[in-house]
């Protein structure tokens, strides 16, 4: 490896040493749904939106909820001598995007079968201090 890529890479790995991240991946939920959960808790702290997530009567809230606490148990693990509490992690990110589709087909009057599409998703939240995104 080059050095100018070798330093490119170190100021990389800086830049992201205190953002935490999680997945879910093939979520059977549609994404439009998903969404709407999603762009409730974007940009909020994290104790906020687990509040949120924890008394929405949507389905998607508690596979997000879920996902949510392996993030903050990502950021601790990155994080092991400060409180989740004491700081100010907010979701800086949070992605839905399409997966794949399961079709089905259905039976429909005079003959004909309609199609059914059963969507899912892929989630992706990025954990981030709410001190460094200011600056």
């Amino acid at each position: 490896m080059g050095s100018r890529k070798r330093n490119s890479a170190n100021m990389v790995k800086e830049l992201k040493k205190n953002i935490a991240s999680a997945s879910l991946n093939n979520c059977p939920t549609s994404p439009r749904k998903m969404r709407l959960v999603a762009d409730q808790i974007r940009g909020k702290k994290v104790n906020n939106a687990l509040s949120i997530l924890k008394f929405s009567p949507k389905h998607a809230s508690s596979r997000l909820e879920k996902l949510l606490l392996s993030a903050i148990s990502n950021w601790q693990q990155k994080n092991p001598d400060t409180d989740i509490e004491n700081e100010n992690v907010i979701i800086s990110e949070i992605r839905v995007d399409s997966a794949g589709m399961l079709k089905r087909l259905r039976p429909a009057p005079q003959g004909r079968a309609h199609r059914i599409r059963k969507r899912s998703n892929h989630v992706t939240m990025i954990l981030d201090n709410l001190k460094e995104i200011n600056n």
